[in-house]
């Protein structure tokens, strides 16, 4: 991450499907938003191209050098109120600024580029880096500290399940067996440890052998799938009859849990075949705005090359406008 010349960190992230989402998200230009992953802003200078002058924009980020930079980029704007916490706590921070219901939300999950790009996060194989992962620096575990403290079966849990990876036991096997001389504290380390556990036959064709053991350790260092269960559910219940949410999400975990829980929000009627009216008082809480998800085009793919796995899905509360 570089500096500007004011010395403001320079947060350089290109935002994916950007008019694809402001388009769906957007139903009011007077109303309250919610960006639940403010980021480097670009989906946030989009909707306040449109936001009217009572309109009003909420940032959330846990990441301090993305509100860092979002203060310096939105500060002059009285719409804007930016909040450095975990979106896991929409409701409460809601709830502190006398704000009822809104018109919409959007979470961009994953990792961003400047997280991604700045190697002394250490969220990537490509930098070597100590091993952090954390998004919000202030909290306490970090990637090295998981890797130096769990046992294998923990381990072994960690990889497969957050990152779906076929040699996670063996993998948390070698690093048992690494850590037994001397603690696994880099990004170059980790590295080491997987490709010499993941047999030559299997490194020869794919992505890079570590990916999955690196998205599995940020997944777990940031509790990202249990905060995203909990942050939709308050999203929903937070927004306004016919309010949108809209989200983005990279890989099939995420989209497994976004996927359950619209369906959950659908539900379906139990009633038996054949009855001339529904009596098991079925009534979904949601309208499907896409029916199936938005992915970029071909053209946004060779810019942006990170953005080939998102796909965007977006909601409607159910009810009249309030």
């Amino acid at each position: 991450m570089t500096m500007n010349d004011d010395c403001v960190p320079e947060y350089v992230h290109v935002s994916i499907l950007p008019d694809e989402t402001i388009s769906r998200l957007l139903t009011d230009p007077r109303g309250v938003y919610v960006d639940c992953t403010i980021g480097g802003g670009g989906h946030a200078s989009l909707l306040l191209e449109q936001l009217a002058p009572e309109g009003r924009l909420i940032g959330v980020d846990q990441d301090a050098v993305a509100i860092s930079y979002a203060k310096h980029r939105f500060g002059g704007d009285p719409r804007v109120t930016l909040v450095q916490s975990n979106f896991a706590d929409i409701y409460e921070l809601l709830c502190q600024m006398n704000i009822d219901k809104v018109h919409g939300f959007l979470f961009d999950l994953g990792v961003s580029s400047p997280q991604l790009d700045e190697a002394a996060r250490g969220f990537s194989y490509n930098h070597n880096a100590t091993l952090d992962m954390r998004m919000n620096q202030a909290q306490g575990m970090n990637a090295a500290d998981i890797l130096n403290s769990a046992d294998v079966k923990e381990l072994t849990a960690i990889f497969s399940k957050y990152g779906e990876e076929r040699w996670a036991s063996r993998i948390a096997d070698f690093i048992i067996r690494r850590r037994q001389s001397r603690p696994i504290q880099t990004t170059e380390e980790l590295v080491e440890v997987v490709k010499a556990a993941i047999p030559a036959s299997a490194r020869r064709s794919g992505p890079h052998p570590a990916k999955r053991v690196f998205q599995a350790l940020r997944i777990a260092v940031n509790r990202e799938l249990e905060v995203l269960d909990t942050a939709l559910d308050q999203a929903l219940t937070s927004l306004k009859p016919q309010g949108r949410l809209a989200v983005i999400t990279f890989h099939s975990l995420e989209e497994k849990i976004v996927v359950g829980k619209i369906r959950s929000w659908i539900g379906r009627c139990t009633c038996p075949p054949g009855l001339p009216e529904c009596r098991c008082g079925y009534a979904p809480r949601i309208d499907l705005v896409t029916r199936k998800p938005v992915v970029p085009s071909a053209n946004e793919i060779q810019g942006n090359p990170r953005s080939r796995s998102a796909k965007l899905r977006v909601i409607a509360r159910k009810g009249d406008d309030l």
